[in-house]
């Protein structure tokens, strides 16, 4: 009997190793919530490799890593953050754009005409926005803000989520008449055929270069993780990044300029 409980154990334990062996946890900006599962999804399909995805703003995650948050791959959506973890020693290599985000405003009232101008109107009490201090699209948000120099006229309707995820209950909600959330979240066919939207452009905030990074294991190799960081620039997703109106270089969003 003592023979079969050992038997047992050493099964499970190298069980539970070899899951381990085929798993990852990426950590994703709020703004890639719906792509990334389209990609991690793709990636498991074609490698077998399962993946746990933690959604949440790049500055809250940048905090969880630097604590030691066991997360493999980190999916921000600036370069800022990513250039702090590998300053700070957690990456293991210089971190790469994957690709260029969006912003644009979003309200699900009818009679709300989308656009920078309108901002002002008194039938708009309230607008949502993510964490500028933690969440790049908030600061993007901020900057077009005051490159039409309405900034000051609104400041007092600005409603701050901790993540774009955050703002888009605002909107979808209809707590906030009105929102700045990034493309990718109405190219979702649940989130768009939901009110209506205005890109914006794209000249009036600086580019929101979005990086990718892996992070130092020392306790397991980065075998899978590796594999998934080279997925993202693959062919398969890069089109699931486009399709979600992610700009994929420098010549894309200069054609917007």
């Amino acid at each position: 009997m003592k023979f079969l409980f050992s038997l047992i154990l050493l099964v499970s334990v190298a069980g539970c190793e070899e899951e381990k062996k085929n798993h990852i946890t990426i950590a994703a900006a709020a703004n890639m919530q719906f792509a990334i599962k389209e990609i991690s999804d793709a990636f498991t399909k074609q490698t077998g490799i399962s993946c746990d995805v933690v959604i949440s703003s790049s500055g809250k995650l940048t905090a969880q890593i630097k604590e030691g948050a066991p997360y493999d791959v980190f999916v921000s959506a600036n370069m800022k953050y990513p250039r702090e973890i590998f300053k700070a020693g957690f990456a293991v290599e210089k971190p790469k754009v994957y690709a260029y985000g969006q912003l644009v405003l979003w309200s699900l009232y009818e009679e709300i005409d989308p656009s920078i101008e309108g901002l002002s109107h008194e039938n708009i009490q309230s607008i949502a926005l993510p964490n500028p201090k933690t969440a790049p699209y908030g600061h993007a948000a901020i900057e077009i803000l005051k490159a039409n120099e309405v900034y000051e006229l609104v400041a007092d309707k600005l409603v701050y989520g901790e993540s774009i995820a955050q703002t888009n209950q605002f909107i979808t909600s209809k707590s906030s008449e009105i929102g700045f959330t990034a493309k990718s979240v109405v190219m979702y066919p649940n989130m768009g055929n939901q009110g209506h939207w205005q890109a914006l452009d794209t000249t009036q905030y600086k580019p929101i270069e979005q990086g990718v990074i892996l992070i130092k294991k020392e306790d397991s190799d980065i075998i899978n993780s590796t594999k998934f960081y080279d997925f993202l620039f693959s062919e398969e997703a890069q089109k699931i990044l486009e399709d979600f109106g992610y700009l994929l270089d420098n010549r894309d969003l200069n054609s917007l300029r």
